[in-house]
């Protein structure tokens, strides 16, 4: 059975009312600052702390007046603190409110995804070790190339998601950024330390400089991380849905009890999870582009970014949430078929192997150019008629003359191919 997402954490970031909460704590710590510098009196901030209240209905009721968010928020919290409301958003402006908000909400994202991508990551390492030598066929431009292993191609995906965090990480140093700088980033009306102050007390870093708003260059890099973990994520359900193809059908996604693969044919078994992660994928790079939009804003500010960021906030980190919850049970529950993988490793006859021929003939004195013209003479007339390949180049009365058939019979070894599994294993996993 897949199962449901059912990650409230993640939505509760992004909810009307968190948001709200944000605002909150940035007017408070913001009229605490204030305080230190003597520009609010004593006893305010703690009175405020103490009394101010969030009435989500009641702001909601006050915008469709004020047709402006923060305006309706101002209007509603001063309500609840009578006259310290005189203290409120003092020498703010939206922004500072909008701005420093969105880098808590993104950041708390990238800790959540972080955590996902590790679940990810831990079961990729155990399928990987259980899978560590069992052998199959390694293809490029889907090909028949050499043997590896499943356990490899999982070692593969692992560092890919390793790398994904990484990246996540980055993503969350470098969206953690907030401005309390007025409405053109000049400090007009506030002072620097105010700023600092806020900043330190949420763990954020103060931006450099600003316009009314944090430059927009931080959030196309904090999406366009998130992007590319989708095209992490995108390559193994590729990978999965390649392999489920019926001609091959080495790998398979779990099919549970009464599921049905088609309204139509009761005979299919589709692999849903992995295309639906290709379509996730494929939106997290629009929500990118959209980031990169946002960048060139008119002058000190424009609000053509913010109708984008309301929407790809919490799409972008809700979805991706959700395909890496989705890529966790899809890797845990896959099913491996080891009898298709050895048929198709035995498929070609032993053409696989016609890398190890080549280089034996040159070790005997062959330049590179004899070498594959002779071995390839023989890959052909396989190819094109089946047959046993060792078979074959035994009985060439010109290789007969260079190799042995004790030679030609150890090039036709599979673990030749594979003595550097626990190499490569020990390189991935030493973290």
């Amino acid at each position: 059975m897949i199962p449901r997402y059912t990650r409230p954490e993640m939505a509760s970031i992004w909810t009307d009312e968190s948001r709200y909460h944000f605002w909150l704590e940035i007017e408070i710590l913001a009229i605490e600052a204030l305080t230190r510098l003597k520009r609010v009196p004593p006893g305010v901030a703690a009175r405020v702390r103490k009394q101010a209240q969030v009435n989500v209905p009641r702001i909601e009721e006050l915008e469709k007046i004020t047709r402006h968010d923060v305006a309706a928020f101002v209007s509603q919290v001063g309500e609840t603190i009578g006259k310290d409301a005189a203290w409120l958003h003092l020498g703010l402006t939206s922004s500072d409110l909008l701005d420093t908000t969105l880098a808590l909400q993104l950041r708390a994202a990238a800790s959540l995804l972080i955590r996902e991508t590790e679940g990810v990551m831990e079961v990729l390492k155990q399928r990987a070790q259980e899978e560590k030598n069992t052998a199959m066929i390694g293809r490029t431009h889907g090909v028949h190339a050499e043997p590896i292993t499943l356990g490899l191609k999982f070692a593969s995906w692992y560092d890919e998601m390793r790398r994904a965090r990484e990246r996540l990480a980055r993503a969350r140093e470098v969206i953690s950024v907030g401005k309390i700088s007025g409405v053109v980033g000049t400090y007009g009306n506030l002072d620097p330390r105010v700023e600092e102050y806020v900043c330190r007390k949420l763990h954020l870093q103060p931006a450099r400089i600003a316009t009314q708003v944090v430059p927009r260059d931080l959030h196309a890099e904090f999406f366009s991380q998130l992007a590319i973990v989708g095209g992490g994520i995108e390559r193994i359900a590729g990978e999965i849905r390649g392999l489920q193809r019926t001609e091959i059908l080495e790998l398979e996604e779990p099919f549970g009890k009464g599921q049905k693969g088609s309204s139509a044919m009761p005979h299919k078994r589709n692999p849903i999870l992995s295309e639906n992660l290709v379509g996730q994928a494929r939106l997290l790079r629009s929500y990118a582009q959209a980031s990169l939009e946002n960048i060139a804003l008119w002058h000190e500010r424009d609000i053509s970014h913010s109708s984008v960021e309301r929407l790809i906030g919490p799409d972008a980190t809700i979805l991706l949430d959700f395909a890496l919850n989705r890529l966790r049970f899809l890797i845990d529950e896959l099913v491996i078929h080891r009898d298709r993988m050895q048929a198709n490793l035995d498929r070609l006859g032993g053409l696989i192997y016609s890398e190890t021929i080549m280089i034996r003939l040159q070790q005997k004195g062959l330049t590179r150019d004899q070498a594959y013209a002779l071995v390839q003479r023989n890959t052909q007339a396989v190819w094109e008629k089946g047959g046993s390949y060792q078979k074959r180049i035994q009985s060439d009365p010109e290789i007969q003359k260079i190799l042995t058939k004790k030679e030609i019979s150890e090039c036709f070894d599979r673990e030749h191919h594979l003595r550097f599994v626990n190499f490569i294993f020990k390189r991935v996993f030493s973290d």
